[in-house]
């Protein structure tokens, strides 16, 4: 029997490579802010610069794309979140975590949507969000400002359909919709949302 072979050494992405990657997140951040989260991936290869074949290379699917758009603007919302569920108010703190995820996937139409459809790819930080979620809830409810039963799942459905409504309706009828959601779960009314 013979010895089983290293695995090979991972080598670094070639630098035209990472330039491809570059160009494809700023072109499909650009494509997705104009024409939603549906728009043709032919066409942000295009405008890449790159072939199709190059755009699934790096990213096999719609949703690992966009996963690796909102890399970074997950991380800075998470750290948001967790400075705020540190903060004085409870019931203040959820209610702007809550105003904060919607802001957050409203960045791209149907976003929402595709946070929804529990895409793998997507999985880890619609977790991520919802243990948030839950960290908030808890707080509130050892506060006395949450009703007892709302649950880290119902904000995050919540913030799915503010998002959703931002979508196709005004920001300001979304934002009074959250409003009047927030008034119900919360025995404090929080601040209404900031014109």
């Amino acid at each position: 029997m013979s010895d089983p072979q290293p695995a090979p050494a991972r080598r670094r992405p070639r630098a035209d490579a990472l330039r491809n990657r570059q160009r494809l997140l700023a072109e499909a951040d650009a494509v997705f802010r104009e024409e939603g989260t549906g728009a043709s991936l032919e066409g942000v290869a295009r405008r890449a610069g790159v072939a199709i074949g190059t755009l699934y290379g790096h990213f096999p699917t719609r949703a690992a794309l966009i996963a690796a758009l909102l890399e970074e603007r997950n991380q800075a919302l998470f750290a948001y979140g967790a400075e705020l569920a540190e903060g004085p108010d409870p019931a203040a703190a959820l209610a702007e975590w809550v105003r904060a995820v919607v802001r957050h996937a409203a960045a791209y139409q149907g976003l929402a949507d595709q946070l929804s459809a529990g895409n793998d790819e997507l999985n880890e930080s619609c977790a991520e969000m919802t243990a948030l979620g839950d960290r908030f809830t808890e707080r509130a409810r050892a506060a006395g400002v949450l009703r007892g039963d709302t649950t880290g799942a119902d904000l995050f459905t919540l913030m799915n359909a503010a998002a959703w409504s931002r979508e196709h309706d005004t920001p300001e009828q979304a934002d009074r919709l959250l409003d009047l959601a927030l008034a119900g779960m919360l025995t404090t009314t929080p601040p209404p949302a900031a014109g």
